[in-house]
């Protein structure tokens, strides 16, 4: 199971992993669509299939070995029942990765080196779009790693755990139900 967007990160599993079989869910009518697009021209459509629902929904059924959420979670109203939904997909004996952005773990006067550019967007695109329903945690682009843990905390999540992944734009997290 797998949040989508254009699809992407999905394309990109399939085709890592040749035996895989990728789930992708998305709100947005259009990057559905667009996804479903990719996908096809991917020639993947027998192991990857989109689906136009939210990922939140309790109706949403399977067990996976893997869930993932590349970032998105700071854009959503509700990520900790996005979150609790995952962690009821995944199973006992499944994984959660939720990529998200690398900012500072404290907020400081200088930030980090992508702090900047993560604030600039969240003001512009991210924070608007994670207010368009209401409630709203209003999470924003600048998603510190204690507060991803608390929304984990919130959904159930036993075990959190920042891996030690390198990379300039990007954290790596690993939720363990």
């Amino acid at each position: 199971m797998h949040l989508c967007g254009y699809g992407w990160s999905a394309i990109g599993l399939a085709r890592a992993y040749e035996h895989v079989r990728v789930d992708g869910y998305d709100l947005d009518a259009a990057s559905v669509e667009g996804a479903r697009e990719n996908v096809a021209a991917a020639g993947l459509k027998d192991r990857v299939e989109v689906h136009h629902r939210d990922a939140g929904d309790q109706s949403v059924e399977g067990e996976y070995d893997l869930v993932t959420a590349f970032e998105c979670v700071h854009d959503m109203s509700d990520p900790v029942g996005v979150l609790r939904a995952m962690r009821r997909l995944a199973g006992e004996d499944g994984t959660v990765l939720v990529v998200d952005e690398r900012v500072g773990d404290a907020f400081t006067e200088t930030g980090n080196d992508v702090e900047p550019l993560m604030y600039g967007w969240s003001v512009l695109h991210c924070l608007p779009v994670g207010r368009v329903e209401s409630p709203s945690a209003a999470t924003g682009t600048v998603v510190r790693s204690d507060t991803l843990r608390g929304y984990a905390e919130e959904a159930g999540f036993s075990e959190f755990e920042v891996l030690p992944v390198e990379d300039f734009f990007f954290r790596f997290y690993r939720l363990t139900p």
